[in-house]
């Protein structure tokens, strides 16, 4: 298992990742992993210890970890803010930031496989910023997902499951205010990698 001061800083180094097609800066293994996939994010998160459930309940800021992914940046400029636990049977995945504060957005009606198809063009500022004015109107108060103890890759850890898409987030533990998040999409080749940071 990684220590935990190692850990962070092997984290943060991973988030400062040159994105895919640039050139990475010398001497980091972790700007290097961009250019890479997925592979070296998850024998990183393979290194960390499981995320028990109960650990995971309350409210999450998260950001994206690039490995060139579909969906790098792409929450981001549709201004998602986090995820929000507050119980195993009361999960809410996209919790975004809007004009009136934050909501949360309802996953059933938001086409992932096509946003991640075009990604290239739902990241460009003038959709985004359009998708952002719009998506307040796909909000819920509803719970949408669940936690849930699942194996994968080898360890039983905390994993969210949608209950409208395909989609599991499996989780590893950075330090008890950190997580480091797996998308595992069905139909996506590698998941998508993503930090959560508890909020106080």
């Amino acid at each position: 298992m990684t220590d935990t001061r190692t850990a962070l800083t092997t984290l943060e180094q991973f988030e400062h990742a040159t994105p895919t097609g640039a050139s990475p800066g010398a001497g980091s293994a972790a700007a290097s992993a961009a250019t890479a996939g997925a592979g070296p994010v998850l024998e990183f998160f393979d290194s960390l210890p499981p995320a028990p459930v109960e650990d995971m309940l309350g409210s999450w800021h998260g950001s994206g970890v690039p490995t060139g992914n579909p969906l790098d940046g792409m929450l981001e400029a549709a201004g998602w803010h986090g995820k929000r636990y507050h119980s195993t049977d009361d999960a809410h995945p996209l919790v975004m930031e809007g004009s009136r504060g934050l909501y949360s957005l309802n996953p059933a009606l938001v086409p992932m496989t096509l946003m991640a198809r075009m990604s290239s063009l739902v990241t460009r500022p003038p959709v985004a910023a359009v998708a952002r004015r719009l998506m307040p109107l796909l909000s819920t108060k509803r719970p949408a997902a669940r936690l849930r103890m699942v194996e994968y890759r080898g360890v039983v850890t905390g994993t969210m499951i949608y209950d409208a898409l395909p989609i599991n987030d499996h989780f590893r533990a950075v330090d008890e205010d950190t997580l480091l998040g797996a998308m595992d999409f069905r139909g996506m080749e590698s998941p998508f990698m993503f930090v959560l940071r508890r909020e106080r």
